[in-house]
This record gives C-alpha cells, sequence and structure tokens, in this order.
C-alpha cells in the first residue's frame, strides 16, 4: 500500500513539473536525459506509412526528433550526373599549351546539384568513391600526332586515353581513317570539395568536338 502511494506521489510531482532530468539538475526539455538510454523491446510496425513518417533521428547535441524518410534520404544523397553540351553545333575550341578544357555545359541530371555548367567542374559534396566516364568525338578535321581526354582531379591529371590520328591524303582530300571516339574512365576517391574537370590534349591549334548528346557526354556516380 506504502509503495503504491508513494509511485502515485511520484507520478504527480512528475506532472506537476514542466521539465524532468534525469543525471541533470538543468533539463533543457520536457524530458532531459543526461546518460545512455535502453529500450529492452519496441513493437514491430510494418505500415508504410509509418516508415515516410514516423523516423526518430537524434542530431548532434542529443535532441530526439521526428523526420520524414525522404529527407534522411536526402541528407545523404549520392552523385549522380549526366552531362554533355547544350548546343547541337559543334564545339570549335582553340589549344593553348597542348591542352583545353572540355566546356560541357548541359546537365541531363544531376540529383546533389554538384556540376557547375558556368566553369564545367564537378565539386564534390561528400567524401566518398566515385566513378566517372567521358567520352568525346572529334569531327573529321581533326588529325593530329596526338588526340585524346583525360580526367582531372583538383587540376591534376589521374586517367587519359589518346593515340595519334592517321589522315589519309586523295585527290587532295584529307581523309581522317583513325576512329574519332576518345573513352576513358576510372574509379577516384574524393574527400569534400575535390574537382573533376576533363581536358583535351592534343597537338592541334584547333579542334572541334561533335555536341550531339550521344557522341560526346561526361557521366559521374558515387558508388560508396
Amino acid at each position: 500500500m506504502m509503495k503504491s502511494i508513494l509511485f502515485a506521489f511520484i507520478l504527480l510531482s512528475f506532472t506537476g513539473v514542466a521539465q524532468v532530468g534525469i543525471g541533470t539538475s538543468n533539463p533543457t526539455a520536457t524530458l532531459d536525459v543526461n546518460g545512455a538510454m535502453r529500450v529492452r523491446s519496441t513493437a514491430t510496425n510494418s505500415r508504410e506509412t509509418s516508415a515516410k513518417d514516423s523516423i526518430l533521428v537524434s542530431d548532434r547535441d542529443g535532441n530526439i526528433q521526428r523526420i520524414s524518410s525522404k529527407m534522411v534520404i536526402e541528407s545523404r544523397l549520392k552523385t549522380f550526373i549526366k552531362g554533355g553540351f547544350s548546343a547541337s553545333a559543334d564545339q570549335s575550341l582553340t589549344v593553348s599549351s597542348g591542352t583545353v578544357k572540355v566546356p560541357f555545359n548541359y546537365e541531363d541530371m544531376d540529383e546533389n546539384n554538384e556540376f557547375d555548367t558556368s566553369t564545367n567542374t564537378f565539386t564534390a559534396k561528400a567524401d566518398g568513391i566515385y566513378a566517372i566516364n567521358v567520352q568525346i568525338k572529334s569531327n573529321a578535321s581533326s588529325v593530329a600526332t596526338n588526340f585524346g581526354v583525360s580526367i582531372l582531379k583538383n587540376e591534376t591529371v589521374i586517367a587519359r586515353c589518346g593515340y595519334s590520328n592517321i589522315g589519309v591524303t586523295i585527290a587532295f582530300v584529307t581523309i581522317n581513317v583513325t576512329p574519332p571516339v576518345r573513352v576513358v574512365q576510372t574509379l577516384v576517391k574524393l574527400s569534400l570539395g575535390d574537382t573533376i574537370t576533363f581536358n583535351i590534349y592534343t597537338d592541334l591549334i584547333n579542334v572541334g568536338l561533335l555536341s550531339n548528346k550521344t557522341d560526346s557526354f561526361f557521366t559521374i556516380q558515387q558508388v560508396r
């Protein structure tokens, strides 16, 4: 009987207090627990609506809050980008010092908003492992002893593909007999703020690229 009365007294005391602290004399919430929390059992809930709307998360200060599953996923949204050129006309590029940046300025998709079409630069928003692929196709006039495309991390080449173009002159007309496509792909570990760009390297002073999105494009995907 005395135990029941004591329990009721404690319960009434708790309900009469705006904030209750366990392990702290200065609570900052209705229930402020300064220590580990253990729940021995929980009910199983298979309702899809609960998964969408009833996820409990803890912030860096230990505050428990409810958040939608969509916001949880988007807070760690991985990189998925495919891009190319916005124009359909061939890209005419002037090459200086043997190399020039590929001016990709169009996105088919950019799920995390990481590629800047004005600077033609990808900037990572999260640490991770990224799969990067780029393809370019030169027009018929691009004949050189050296022609290729490279992937650069923080302005340093990390992968490239290039070889000589061979032109055959028949009746004063030079025909490029080498495949005009260059493709390179790689895996790279990136940290927050690292950049990825694409360059052409060649012996030509001017180079032309086909702008069709099936001919010249790039993809960047975070795989981990």
